[in-house]
């Protein structure tokens, strides 16, 4: 055999171990979008793709006198969490901001608006004065303790809110961000809607700053689900989307007084945006809008570090299972190794138009380094792990099939109009050793533990509770990719 054709086949092979001939990120990447049609709440529209679902939560807002119908319910239960559900719209936001153009070519970017305001409508509603802000509707110790669709829920749909004397910088900061970030999404699309957004992201950016406090102490039964560790991330992220919205000083003079800038982060999160605090500042270093001392630095140097850690060329690298899955907790652990990657792959495009590189205490790292290593954890998700599972239902040849949600496990209303109780559900759903009748395409589960070790079973919500903070993320990586 020549020496060319001895070239090719081993490049062919090369692939084929890696198994990149067999990712379909354009695919994967229309599921992801996909999940978020499944999780709505509300009255669904006529263009509707997920057929399995139907109309729920049509009362929700009633009890404060206020329309609180649509949003998101966060994970495989029927509650409406604030706090996750606008790091959601942040997320799909920023995906939609880096990556338009991939979303655009791969026809997906309307999809990913649709997603985006579904959010978004819903935290305008949510927020119907200056100081006011709705954090949560449902009760999450009752809903836990029913296994019905939303179609059918029987539980209470309390009404919780923050006020002047019920702060909750973190919840109004994160919504200020979400809403930010997603008028720039609109700004070309629809400016009236745009400038919307950046008026109630204004006022809540105000209301969070002046009337400073943990939500979770002012709504305490949301304690158990979506404790908040703190508020100073949240203003700064708050901060960084509105000044990439509106270009105002007042936003970059917040950043450049901050007294704690985070330091090197351990994640990306929910409860943890610094590191996302940092790689937007580090972009305005990189373009030279602020300069690379002081209090940018600080900023700048975390970035760095957070993101050599994660592609393991820090000097405290993230822990990886025996497989190569980055590994930060046991519950839900994909959603941070779904954030962490978009970090990555945000700045590595923001290294590329700097013409930068990265340097990591292990050496240098260039834009391709970064995006090699995001490719690395995308591929593990979608199936190229020792157990060749992927962990996006819908997916590949085999993903799971008994996926911790409650409208999933249940055949759909339109199937059995029968209403399921609140207990009836789990003697015969939750507990039946059967697949979901209905397939929950592009959920991305919690995932393997630290040894690459998967049970897919309906019990465990550690391993197999899809959430919309994990899948959101995991949008612009994919965008990215594809």
């Amino acid at each position: 055999m020549q020496f060319t054709q001895l070239f090719i086949v081993g490049i062919i092979a090369f692939f084929l171990r890696r198994g990149d001939a067999a990712v379909d990120y354009k695919q994967a990447l229309t599921k992801s979008l996909l999940y978020f049609e499944a999780q709505r709440s509300g009255k669904l529209p006529s263009n509707q793709r997920v057929q399995w679902r139907g109309n729920s939560g049509l009362r929700d807002g009633q009890d404060a006198k206020i329309d609180l119908t649509g949003g998101y319910y966060d994970s495989g239960d029927n509650v409406k969490f604030g706090f996750p559900m606008a790091f959601t719209v942040t997320l799909l936001s920023w995906s939609a901001v880096e990556f338009s153009s991939q979303l655009y070519a791969k026809g997906e970017l309307q999809n990913a608006l649709a997603a985006i305001r579904w959010g978004t409508d819903y935290l305008l509603k949510a927020h119907p004065q200056p100081d006011v802000l709705y954090a949560e509707v449902g009760d999450g110790n009752s809903d836990h303790a029913c296994w019905q669709r939303p179609e059918d829920m029987t539980t209470p749909r309390n009404s919780y809110w923050l006020g002047d004397s019920k702060p909750g910088s973190d919840v109004a900061g994160e919504t200020a961000a979400a809403l930010a970030a997603a008028s720039i999404v609109f700004g070309k699309s629809d400016g009236g809607y745009a400038g919307q957004l950046v008026s109630h992201a204004k006022q809540l950016f105000d209301f969070a700053r002046n009337h400073r406090g943990v939500y979770s102490n002012s709504i305490p039964i949301v304690q158990g689900f979506y404790s908040s560790s703190g508020f100073d991330d949240e203003l700064l992220w708050a901060a960084a989307w509105l000044h990439r919205a509106t270009g105002d000083k007042t936003y970059l003079d917040f950043l450049g007084q901050a007294t704690n800038t985070g330091g090197t982060r351990s994640e990306f999160s929910w409860d943890d945006k610094f590191a996302g605090v940092q790689v937007l500042v580090s972009k305005l270093v990189l373009e030279n809008t602020v300069p690379n001392n002081g209090v940018w630095a600080q900023y700048k140097s975390s970035a760095d570090q957070f993101i050599c850690n994660v592609i393991q060329k820090g000097s405290s690298n993230t822990k990886k299972s025996p497989g190569g899955l980055l590994w930060f907790l046991q519950w839900n652990n994909l959603q941070y190794t779904t954030a962490a990657s978009l970090l990555v792959a945000a700045h590595a495009d923001h290294l590329a138009a700097a013409r930068a590189s990265l340097q990591c205490p292990a050496g240098a790292a260039s834009s391709n380094d970064l995006l090699n290593s995001v490719r690395g954890q995308a591929d593990y998700i979608l199936g190229v792990n020792p157990l060749k599972m992927s962990y996006m239902v819908g997916f590949g040849p085999s993903y799971p099939t008994r996926v911790h949600h409650r409208a999933a496990s249940i055949p759909s209303i339109k199937m059995e109009p029968t209403p399921i109780d609140c207990k009836g559900g789990f003697s015969k759903y939750f507990n039946a050793n059967t697949p979901n009748p209905n397939i929950l395409d592009g959920a991305v589960v919690g995932g393997p533990d630290a040894n690459d070790g998967y049970t897919d079973s309906r019990s465990d919500y550690n391993q197999n509770e899809p959430a919309t903070v994990t899948t959101a993320a995991f949008v612009g990586v994919l965008a990215r990719l594809a």
